[in-house]
């Protein structure tokens, strides 16, 4: 082998050895984004989500308002108004959901429109962030979730709701407000008057007949039973907004 040949070979090992220490460390890289110390998958990346949406439309994150026209938005974690008492959202006017779950709650709305009723949300889409605030002050997975296994918020699958009158926005009473952590709360909770038993009777008759799954902790939680095809996300609102033009 001549000088030349010997300079063409090292010149090959290198650029060998280039191209596995940069993929190894772009794949380091992406599992330290990702994988959480609870190694749960964990999208932070709006690119990331973007490539999930491109190979399963299913995982758009479509913003409700325009999914659901004339929707009634009051997001507690935007207000102090919430079991934490301080604001863990932005200034917010909008909410999220993936593709399914927000097609199948416009279903539960039409459905209700033929009573004189419609839905005022609470909460929808949830960053995984916020999940692990919410636990360390509830350590108690009946009314927060364990962020080691992440919330139906999280993945977009899950809607905090309650009924409205179609015509004043007026709420039908329901027995207790939103993140009340009692029995009272509690769907098989029955020591209550008629009219809020067949109230929240009509919302969880609704939601269930569209494919949503009632918690039986909280009268105003659905979720859709899929949670495994979705991954969590902690992504801002102002990242899902950019999906949402």
């Amino acid at each position: 082998m001549n000088s030349i040949d010997k300079i063409r070979y090292w010149l090959q090992i290198v650029v060998v050895f280039s191209i596995i220490i940069f993929s190894a460390s772009s794949y380091v890289s992406a599992q330290t984004n990702v994988f959480n110390k609870y190694g749960l998958l964990v999208i932070k990346d709006i690119n990331i989500l973007q490539k999930e949406i491109a190979l399963d439309s299913n995982k758009q994150m479509l913003d409700l308002r325009k999914a659901i026209p004339g929707l009634t938005l009051d997001l507690k974690y935007a207000t102090t108004d919430n079991f934490m008492h301080q604001k863990l959202y932005p200034d917010i006017n909008a909410t999220y959901l993936r593709k399914l779950a927000a097609n199948a709650l416009k279903k539960v709305v039409n459905d209700l429109n033929k009573l004189s009723l419609t839905i005022k949300i609470f909460d929808a889409y949830r960053p995984y962030s916020i999940t692990e605030k919410m636990w360390e002050i509830v350590k108690d997975d009946r009314y927060a979730a364990d962020p080691s296994r992440g919330s139906g918020h999280n993945r977009g699958i899950a809607v905090d709701l309650t009924l409205i009158d179609l015509k004043t926005k007026n709420e039908l009473p329901m027995g207790t407000g939103f993140d009340n952590f009692s029995d009272t709360a509690h769907q098989g909770f029955i020591n209550l008057p008629p009219k809020i038993l067949k109230n929240r009777n009509i919302l969880k008759t609704a939601m269930e007949k569209h494919g949503f799954i009632a918690l039986s902790t909280e009268w105003w939680h659905f979720y859709l039973s899929n949670s495994s095809c979705y991954e969590l996300l902690d992504l801002s609102f102002s990242d899902l907004k950019t999906l949402n033009p």
